[in-house]
């Protein structure tokens, strides 16, 4: 039989180890990427999930085919350049979006097309 003493040094190096690893889970996070890994499009028609990693290294696409930008070759997020309405020269956010994704998707004979697809959440 356990004696007494035996489960109350059992139950205290338990609470130490699980004190101990929870400090060491807090106080060492993972590293974030350099890169997003998923990025979650908030909008009326529904949310959107979009997998970055799987589009910019399964499908190498360069990040200049979406983040793309007329006048240099840096990186730009989306909205900096498409406001939410759109005017003559430069489309809004919501159809500039729908005209890179979808016809990537035709283009290429991948991913989705439909809105339920990408509108799913």
């Amino acid at each position: 039989m356990t004696s007494n003493k035996d489960l109350k040094i059992a139950s205290l190096l338990a609470i130490v180890l699980f004190i101990t690893g929870f400090t060491c889970y807090a106080a060492f996070p993972p590293p974030s990427p350099d890169e997003p890994v998923r990025l979650m499009f908030q909008n009326a028609a529904g949310k959107v999930l979009f997998t970055h990693t799987v589009h910019s290294y399964d499908y190498d696409i360069s990040c200049l085919d979406c983040h793309h930008n007329i006048e240099d070759d840096d990186i730009y997020n989306c909205s900096e350049c498409h406001e939410a309405e759109g005017d003559d020269y430069v489309p809004g956010r919501t159809d500039a979006l729908h005209q890179q994704c979808i016809g990537c998707h035709q283009d290429m004979g991948a991913g989705p097309v439909d809105c339920n697809s990408c509108h799913a959440m």
